[in-house]
């Protein structure tokens, strides 16, 4: 039987974790074993359906409950796009068929993310979490007026990927000192903090939900800080890499090609800036997994994205909590709290993950249950190990030591 003591936390009054009968975890205080609220990631690429050469439905969410998580946001860059009930049923029967826990699609902004239409939003509304295009920014500002007042109407939230394409010359990591010195082409921080100022400016005229994906530049913090006190209906998320890397990190290697890239250290201090004052409002993870070939291309040729789901709370836990930057009480609020007040759920007592906090190993990615493996941080020593995770009152993830999991 493993004791462990329930996190103490002033936000989580009333969280009683519901123990399933035999599951071998005790609730009572014994130092190091933790129980947290399920965590709760609202920007996750699960592949399936038309990718799942990269990653399944039930690869990707056991990979999450090894993560401590107990819901994830699928986006809707799939094939085909759920732009339409008829192309979400697939996304649907494969989530009753193979998660693990909670998976909670988007609808797609616009008809195969091609931003030249709206999706039929009005009839994917009752299916679905929340609406974006995520991967493409909407070009058209009249087209990003006219989906944000159909999500308005609906009462969803409008996820946005800002990404103004005109601003972009080819570019594949940031625009700074290394891409300078190394001859790659880059991309600007305007790309993306651009789009975000014109967004917040229509969110203010619709009174859409509005939310920011990834967030990696410090120009994009200032403007959402600003638009937040001005009253608009804003939040945004980052992602741990942004948090703990910057472009001084970079190798030559595609496991450090994301989109947006990793920037300057200016910018990750505006990050940690937003993430202490509550300018963010949460951190997701962008899990993206490739094939060990496609991201083999280097910097260049790789496609973007990485994956970082199973990894996020052992680095968020070393990096910023350990180090005094965030205390728990704001990393549950980050991982647990604001994703589902936001996107409307509600926290459960039959959702939570056990962990050891004394534990510290590196990170392996030949250990990860996601089918991608390209990842940053591989190396990197953390603390903190993932035991259990309880989804629905059902175990999820289990941690055994002589292999790993089941």
């Amino acid at each position: 039987m493993i004791k462990a003591s329930i996190v103490k936390s002033d936000i989580l009054s009333g969280f009683s974790p519901v123990v399933p009968e035999g599951c071998g975890v005790a609730a009572a205080p014994v130092s190091d074993m933790v129980i947290f609220p399920g965590f709760c990631d609202v920007h996750v690429h699960l592949r399936e359906p038309g990718l799942s050469y990269k990653e399944t439905i039930a690869s990707g969410t056991r990979a999450a409950a090894r993560g401590g998580y107990t819901d994830v946001f699928a986006m809707p860059n799939l094939d085909p796009v759920p732009d339409c009930p008829e192309n979400l049923r697939p996304e649907l029967a494969a989530i009753a068929r193979g998660a693990v826990i909670r998976v909670l699609p988007y609808g797609a902004l616009t008809r195969g993310e091609k931003g030249r239409e709206p999706a039929d939003i009005e009839g994917l509304a009752p299916f679905v979490a929340a609406f974006s295009d995520d991967g493409k920014g909407v070009q058209d500002e009249g087209m990003m007026r006219e989906v944000m007042a159909r999500c308005r109407a609906v009462g969803k939230v409008l996820a946005a990927h800002c990404e103004d394409e005109s601003l972009l010359f080819g570019g594949y990591i940031h625009d700074g000192a290394y891409a300078k010195a190394r001859g790659h082409r880059g991309i600007c921080s305007e790309s993306e903090w651009r789009q975000i100022e014109r967004d917040v400016r229509l969110a203010a005229e619709t009174g859409v939900k509005y939310h920011v994906c990834h967030v990696s530049a410090k120009e994009s913090v200032e403007i959402i800080r600003d638009a937040k006190k001005a009253g608009v209906d804003v939040t945004c998320e980052t992602a741990p890499h942004y948090l703990l890397l910057d472009e001084g990190d970079l190798m030559e290697d595609g496991r450090f090609k994301m989109n947006p890239p990793l920037r300057g250290r200016r910018d990750r201090e505006a990050l940690l800036e937003g993430i202490a004052d509550g300018t963010i409002d949460m951190i997701a993870t962008d899990h993206a997994p490739h094939t060990a070939e496609e991201k083999s291309r280097g910097l260049e040729k790789s496609p973007f994205g990485v994956v970082g789901i199973e990894t996020a709370f052992p680095l968020v836990w070393t990096g910023l909590v350990k180090t005094g930057v965030i205390s728990t009480d704001r990393l549950i609020e980050l991982m647990a709290i604001k994703p589902r007040q936001r996107f409307g759920l509600s926290l459960s007592g039959a959702d939570w993950s056990l962990w050891d906090l004394s534990e510290e190993y590196a990170i392996d990615p030949g250990e990860f249950l996601s089918m991608g493996r390209a990842t940053p941080f591989e190396g990197r020593t953390v603390t903190g190990r993932c035991l259990m995770t309880v989804c629905g009152g059902r175990i999820a993830y289990e941690y055994r030591r002589n292999r790993s999991e089941s």
